[in-house]
């Protein structure tokens, strides 16, 4: 490395966070009521979490725990199903694709084939019979202290509610106060959707007790009310009369210990919730759950300019986008809500975010509303690392170790193989047998994708120890598939199969994402040994298979072939593109080492089209910020962004009222990889540099960021304007060697742990 004092570089001591002008308006706010579960608000703590409808003569509180599900601890693997794999593969190498998906079906598929819901746990109601003519209504979620409010007033008196969900009190909260002595009159009590359900009321408090429905989980909810009024109960409910304020403490727990084990007691446990908050004022409660929270949240900053849109309601904004995407504010708005769903739905010690965070509804939610790894419990995390949450990256962690630990008996059962596996879908059991239907269930990537988050982490934070507790299991991955690949009869390359091109084209062997992810996973275990010292005779066997490993190939159209085949149909526009891997998440394809493989990609990409779910367009946002055109990832964003449920927009995915993502029907992957797409325009570190307004659109001329990570233990603060950097702040946390490009200006210093490095634009 080139030495530092070559350069004119300018280091600081550490400062507090650069506070940011707009940044008092990182808010959702709303004229009306929510009348649709997509318009009311959520708040959560990784694992409580509750819908929060706003209404005025009656409260609706839609409230889950993320451990109540159905089904019961079992081994999804199909045994002997190994004994059917060879003429599975040799059926489909004579291209016998029916025959093959019928023999998987009958012998491949996990047992039972179906995996199982996500339960929502129940609802709280605040009944105020006496609030009909009302004004000055707002509701609000206040994403700098996550706390949701609604205010109003009836006949001359000021009403407000306060809700907000505490990681360290562990409880949801509820604060109703009257700006009039004596003035608040409401009833308060609980219900769910569940056929197997008890209420019971004692004193100040009520307890909800429900069984899932052909399954061996419980949950009990209990609240406790406290109030400068008179209280008491009748026919169930507890009403409150003449306070001038009431507080409600929620908490709620099941008998889930672990996936194989439901032995718990959730009684003991809301209990001991309560116990420690008996007494307790919810100003209290409220400055324990801000601080924690913004131990987190205000790590980053970010402002693209006000033009005066973010005073109008959130649900209208939405809509004028659609109109005219010029609302820089709500992009950055965007930015931080992602951030905001990400700390409330998965925190160190919870289960990782499922395909609707913790947020849930309904008894049968949409695709069970469980980890889907084909790309979307992955997407989940991709901001993770750069938003600088790294702590709420962990719970996935937690699972890929469940995983690494169930799917060593499907490794073997399926595919004879050691090591382990996961396929396209899991649920909290962490089954990792193929399930659903075996034309796109039998998905090899599950376990790859999964170990790059942890080589990712490492990558982002330079923790030595992670990577040292966490080797095994990446090992374990690579061992699976340098068993399972084999020597395709055609071609004579190690190829992948019975496997599919999520969720397009049915069974078939070879198919090309499958490859990128492997090579990715190699490529991560040779490189881990290195930094461990650890495992040298294993990385060579897997350096020996990587050139043998059926490679990335042009197509007849100029595409890149999702298939060992060249069958790719140009007019295909399938939401997933899956064998755009290489380009984004990973980095194997890219103008650097790859130009014409990326020349491909970009073909395939424009074939497939602009529309798409939610999370698809949040992933070709990503892809075209790789591919460093951010005026094309903008109109993508422009997209994502505008309202799903116009009936008169060509898109079917896009944003609720609410701005949670629409696939639709709700998804919360799209807003965590639309905001990682907006993140790669301003900043890029996967090929060993960082950087600098790579894709930067034209939309956005002018903004600031700090706190955003890079690749290598590196924390950016950026300022531009005029679509030209102005300012760039590098700290470094690690000590590590830094190289920086902007324009094809290019730097490269070596570093001291917790100093800060500043340039202009002509990176001096």
């Amino acid at each position: 490395m080139k030495s530092i004092n070559k350069f004119t570089l300018i280091w600081v001591l550490i400062l507090g966070p650069v506070l940011l002008s707009g940044q008092e308006n990182m808010h959702l706010s709303y004229d009306v009521p929510a009348t649709e579960w997509t318009e009311a608000l959520p708040v959560g703590n990784g694992s409580l979490g509750a819908m929060i409808f706003g209404g005025v003569k009656q409260e609706h509180l839609q409230f889950n725990e993320e451990t109540l599900w159905a089904g019961e601890p079992h081994d999804y693997a199909h045994k002997g199903a190994g004994e059917h794999l060879a003429e599975i593969r040799k059926l489909l190498s004579e291209g016998k694709q029916l025959e093959a998906q019928d023999l998987a079906t009958k012998e491949f598929m996990s047992v039972p084939i179906k995996q199982v819901p996500y339960q929502p746990f129940g609802e709280l109601y605040l009944n105020f019979p006496d609030h009909k003519n009302f004004e000055n209504y707002n509701r609000k979620l206040d994403l700098s202290n996550a706390v949701s409010s609604v205010s109003y007033t009836v006949d001359g008196v000021d009403y407000e509610r306060k809700i907000l969900s505490s990681f360290p009190d562990q409880l949801l909260a509820v604060q109703v106060s009257s700006s009039k002595s004596k003035a608040l009159n409401f009833e308060v009590w609980m219900d769910a959707l569940h056929e197997d359900k008890q209420v019971t009321s004692a004193g100040s408090s009520q307890t909800l007790k429900v069984k899932v429905k052909d399954g061996a989980l419980r949950g009990v909810a209990t609240f406790k009310v406290q109030t400068d009024g008179k209280l008491t109960t009748k026919e169930g409910k507890l009403t409150i009369s003449k306070a001038s304020w009431a507080t409600i403490y929620l908490t709620a727990a099941t008998n889930y210990v672990n996936y194989n084990d439901v032995t718990g007691n959730p009684e003991a446990k809301v209990d001991e919730v309560l116990s420690k908050i008996e007494g307790e004022k919810f100003s209290s409660i409220e400055k324990n759950h801000i601080e924690d929270y913004q131990s987190l949240y205000n790590r980053l900053k970010i402002d693209l300019g006000d033009n005066g849109r973010s005073k109008k309601p959130t649900n209208q904004r939405i809509y004028d986008f659609w109109k005219d995407p010029n609302d820089p504010q709500l992009v950055a708005l965007y930015v931080q809500y992602a951030r905001y769903l990400l700390i409330s739905s998965s925190r160190p010690g919870t289960k990782p975010a499922t395909l609707q965070g913790i947020w849930n509804h309904k008894l049968n939610p949409p695709w069970f509303s469980s980890y889907t790894t084909n790309i979307n419990v992955e997407m989940n995390y991709w901001p993770a690392e750069m938003v600088n949450l790294s702590e709420c990256h962990e719970p996935l962690f937690g699972l890929i170790k469940d995983l690494s630990e169930t799917g060593k008996t499907v490794a073997k059962e399926h595919y004879n193989a050691e090591g382990w596996i996961a396929h396209h879908n899991v649920d909290i059991w962490r089954g990792a047998a193929p399930v659903n239907a075996s034309h796109h269930g039998i998905w090899l990537g599950g376990g790859a994708w999964l170990s790059s988050h942890i080589w990712e982490h490492y990558l982002f934070t330079q923790d030595k120890e992670f990577l040292r507790e966490y080797f095994p299991i990446i090992k374990e991955s690579a061992l699976f598939y340098s068993q399972f690949l084999y020597e395709d009869p055609k071609t004579g390359y190690l190829i992948s199969s019975p496997s599919n091109s999520p969720e397009i084209g049915g069974l078939v062997a070879g198919p090309t994402m499958d490859h990128q992810l492997i090579r990715a996973l190699f490529r991560t275990v040779i490189s881990a040994t290195e930094i461990l010292e650890d495992d040298q005779g294993f990385a060579g066997k897997l350096s020996d298979m990587l050139p043998k490993i059926a490679p990335n190939k042009i197509g007849k159209h100029g595409q890149l072939q999702e298939w060992m085949e060249d069958r790719d149909d140009p007019e295909n526009h399938h939401r997933h593109v899956s064998h755009l891997w290489a380009v984004h998440p990973g980095n194997e394809i890219n103008w650097e080492e790859t130009p014409e493989l990326m020349k491909a990609a970009k073909q395939s990409l424009e074939y497939r089209g602009d529309n798409g779910t939610g999370w698809s367009l949040a992933w070709k946002i990503n892809f075209w910020s790789r591919f460093k055109d951010g005026n094309r990832a903008y109109r993508l964003m422009h997209k994502l962004l505008s309202p799903a449920e116009e009936p008169l927009r060509e898109t079917s995915g896009g944003s609720y009222p609410n701005l949670f993502d629409a696939h639709p029907p709700f998804q919360i992957d799209g807003n965590f990889g639309g905001t990682s797409g907006i993140l790669e325009m301003l900043v890029q570190s996967q090929m060993g540099e960082i950087e600098i307004l790579p894709a930067l659109p034209d939309a956005l001329p002018n903004g600031e960021i700090s706190g955003l990570v890079a690749r290598g233990g590196f924390e950016i603060s950026l300022k531009w304007k005029d679509s030209e950097m102005e300012s760039l702040e590098v700290l470094s946390k690690n000590g590590s060697d830094c190289k920086i490009e902007y324009k094809g200006k290019t730097i490269a210093f070596e570093t001291e742990v917790g100093k800060k490095y500043k340039f202009n634009k002509e990176l001096k």
